[in-house]
């Protein structure tokens, strides 16, 4: 009896706050959330099944992360970021995550590498339909984006990451979700394609270099779009 107790796997101790924050937080980072959005905290218990208490924990923790914010009338928001915080959110992204792709082409193994190939193809697939599915696209990104990073093997630089990204995911429909048409003139496809090349051949100058150029390229049709507040 003790030796088949002894096999039962531990029960992990999650609360239904940490299971709501991480639901929320993985919305932000993918971009599935807009600057300025409002979120019905009603809405995302009756959603989720559960009672208002852990999303209120939840909606707490992301606003400590400065990744939500609560309004004068006490409404919950994703917050409008202007154009001085993007750039300097983009500036920390390019060394950080640039250096995240360097490592990545030196530590990752041959799942790593298939890992990053499927989301890359998942990306191709919507930038070459006739019509894209926007919501796919900017998923794929995302995941693309944190398979190379999560190959570096470095805990600490993805937990920087992701504070990055709860920041500047919603930005990112801006950039892809709202008029697609960054997916249609097809660079951000290239800069993947090079990614994944230099990944495979272990080239982490390159893969720097190409994970630099994708972020590059997104921040200027972003900041050139007129959406962000001056």
């Amino acid at each position: 009896m003790d030796g088949a107790i002894g096999r039962i796997p531990r029960f992990e101790r999650v609360t239904l706050g940490e299971r709501v924050y991480a639901e929320l937080r993985g919305l932000l980072m993918a971009g599935e959330l807009a600057p300025g959005q409002r979120l019905s905290l009603r809405q995302v218990a009756d959603q989720l099944g559960t009672s208002m208490m852990p999303v209120r924990e939840a909606v707490s923790r992301l606003v400590a992360d400065e990744a939500l914010e609560v309004l004068p009338n006490r409404a919950v928001s994703v917050p409008l970021i202007d154009a001085g915080r993007f750039r300097e959110l983009t500036r920390v992204r390019i060394l950080i995550e640039g250096f995240a792709a360097r490592e990545a082409a030196g530590r990752r193994d041959d799942d790593d590498l298939a890992a990053v190939e499927g989301h890359d193809a998942a990306f191709r697939h919507e930038t070459l339909a006739e019509a894209p599915d926007l919501d796919r696209a900017v998923r794929a990104n995302k995941e693309l984006h944190f398979a190379v990073y999560e190959s570096a093997r470095m805990p600490s630089l993805m937990a920087i990451i992701e504070g990055l990204w709860l920041r500047i995911g919603p930005v990112l429909n801006l950039d892809m979700r709202v008029s697609g048409r960054r997916i249609a003139a097809g660079g951000a496809e290239r800069h993947h394609a090079r990614l994944v090349e230099a990944l495979r051949a272990r080239d982490g100058e390159a893969a720097q270099a190409a994970l630099v150029a994708d972020i590059e390229e997104a921040a200027a049709f972003i900041a050139g779009s007129g959406r962000l507040p001056p």
